[in-house]
């Protein structure tokens, strides 16, 4: 039976939506990437402050070198991955233990594997487009949708966009090119819009970008179909569980 359960560790807050007997496996999951990553930071704190792409040790943990793979694509500091990272290695715990449809939504950035279409909610402030979601058909393997925002939450952004969201089957390499989407947007612009998602979809492994400022929207690439939906707020809808 497919359940959505509420994990919180630490700065975590996470959402799950699997079956029951695979969801312990993707919390211990988490819980073992934030201790690696907390552990190497206490060595390197520097690398929880650096906004460029990091050189990992070759001794580093994996969510280590996950996140920095994904900030050297981006062209970011490793921390604009981490949400993808821990999000992607919790699913991947579920999905060798035979998941064939799980979600993991850390703080919006979102890790999944899909055997029906899902409805992913947009949230992107007071924006119009709010009403909106993301129908993702069933997926090949695992797939991300991470977003990045100027002005909706705590996460480090150097634009304005309300929602600045990324498509990949890497959910880090999403999660990343997230951020450097929602940095490029400095103006709602048409043209600085334009340039952000052609810049940002022309990175390899990035199936698809969308950036939403105010009432306009610009999207690139292959980006799911849009469809209305009252449940916004980085929500996967109950419907379609």
């Amino acid at each position: 039976m497919i359940v959505r359960r509420h994990f919180e560790l630490g700065e975590t807050a996470v959402t799950i939506v699997a079956e029951e007997e695979l969801i312990g496996h993707a919390e211990r999951s988490i819980f073992d990437s934030r201790e690696e990553l907390l552990s190497f930071l206490a060595k390197d704190p520097f690398f929880g402050l650096t906004l460029e792409p990091y050189e990992e040790p070759r001794a580093s943990p994996p969510i280590v070198k996950r996140m920095c793979e994904a900030a050297r694509a981006a062209n970011v500091g490793p921390m604009a991955a981490v949400a993808g990272a821990i999000a992607e290695a919790a699913l991947e715990a579920m999905v060798e233990r035979g998941a064939d449809h799980a979600i993991v939504d850390n703080g919006g950035d979102i890790a999944m594997v899909l055997r029906k279409e899902t409805a992913v909610g947009i949230y992107a402030g007071d924006s119009p487009f709010k009403g909106f979601a993301y129908m993702v058909p069933p997926t090949d393997g695992r797939y991300g949708i991470c977003t990045s925002s100027g002005t909706v939450g705590p996460s480090i952004s150097f634009g304005i966009a309300d929602a600045a969201t990324v498509f990949a089957k890497d959910v880090a390499l999403a999660d990343a090119c997230a951020t450097a989407l929602g940095n490029m947007v400095r103006s709602p612009d048409e043209d600085v819009l334009s340039d952000a998602v052609r810049s940002i979809s022309g990175i390899r492994g990035v199936d698809g970008c969308v950036v939403i400022v105010g009432d306009r929207l610009a999207m690139r690439g292959k980006v799911p179909d849009l469809v209305r939906c009252d449940e916004t707020r980085y929500k996967v809808s109950e419907r379609y569980l």
